[in-house]
């Protein structure tokens, strides 16, 4: 009777174990996530890798069929990601992530970017409204084959590369174009204009709230509402002005917030200055 009763037991905790148990197993198709920076633009390819495994890949009745759409891998969408505005396949291409879809073909490749990237795999219904590009290629004819599909990013150059498709004895590239020229012309504006408000104010906010050197900060608070005056910053200025002891300067600023902020709509901060100068008031008269 003991024996059935231990038995019933051990049943019992192994069900419940089993049922929290996940047995962990190598995938068919692995994940792969490729990231390399051309230009200035960083690139990212996420995908599963599928592999031959003794079948026809390319053909009309492989594993991929000739002229119909394909995920471009194995499981969920293949993605790629521009960190900056791009040219694909020679089309205008916004920063973002898309979903990679092509339809091989014996002399020309068509290539998908599609906006919608939650399918796992095809879309139930194929919307051409959500295709960002759609362009051909050509495909090249290797002379070995490749076991398990990859996807790269090579011939690397500061305006460009070519995102290659490799699986079975067949390489597909896809041109990509990066205007580095604008980048770097844009940089070189911002670095000769010098500062923004924005970096005034984020030095003299830091400068403040360490207690690092309170007239510093308000130097850069000073430089930044010199462009830029908005209710935020000139409530920094009133509080660092508190800070240095200087009351009736710290009100008459914290008045300026307040008529900012009633015209932005912003009543936190009507009360937080309303508050403020009734606390440095008193101190003040001291």
């Amino acid at each position: 009777m003991k024996e059935l009763k231990l038995f019933i037991l051990l049943f019992g905790v192994i069900s419940i174990c089993g049922l929290h148990a996940q047995i962990k197993t190598p995938p068919a198709s692995p994940s792969c996530k490729v990231t390399q920076t051309v230009g200035l633009t960083e690139v990212t390819i996420e995908y599963s890798r599928p592999s031959k495994k003794g079948r026809e890949i390319f053909s009309s009745n492989g594993l991929v069929p000739l002229g119909e759409k394909w995920r471009t891998g194995a499981n969920k969408n293949t993605m790629i990601t521009f960190a900056d505005d791009v040219k694909v396949g020679g089309k205008e291409v916004k920063k973002g992530t898309y979903a990679l879809f092509t339809s091989p073909g014996t002399n020309s490749w068509t290539v998908y970017l599609y906006n919608e990237t939650s399918n796992w795999g095809l879309p139930k219904s194929w919307d051409v409204t959500k295709e960002v590009a759609n362009f051909s290629v050509k495909p090249t004819v290797l002379p070995f084959s490749v076991e398990t599909m990859m996807i790269n990013i090579n011939d690397i150059k500061s305006s460009g590369a070519n995102i290659e498709l490799v699986w079975d004895n067949v390489m597909v590239k896809i041109p990509m174009e990066v205007d580095t020229d604008k980048a770097v012309d844009a940089a070189y504006d911002r670095m000769v204009a010098g500062p923004s408000p924005r970096d005034y104010y984020n030095l003299g906010a830091y400068y403040h709230e360490t207690g690092r050197d309170l007239k510093k900060a308000l130097e850069f608070v000073n430089l930044a509402l010199a462009d830029e005056a908005k209710f935020w910053m000139v409530r920094r200025k009133s509080m660092i002005l508190a800070d240095m002891g200087k009351y009736t300067d710290a009100i008459s600023a914290a008045k300026e917030s307040i008529k900012l902020a009633e015209t932005a709509g912003n009543k936190d901060y009507v009360r937080m200055n309303q508050k403020a100068i009734s606390e440095w008031s008193m101190k003040k008269g001291k």
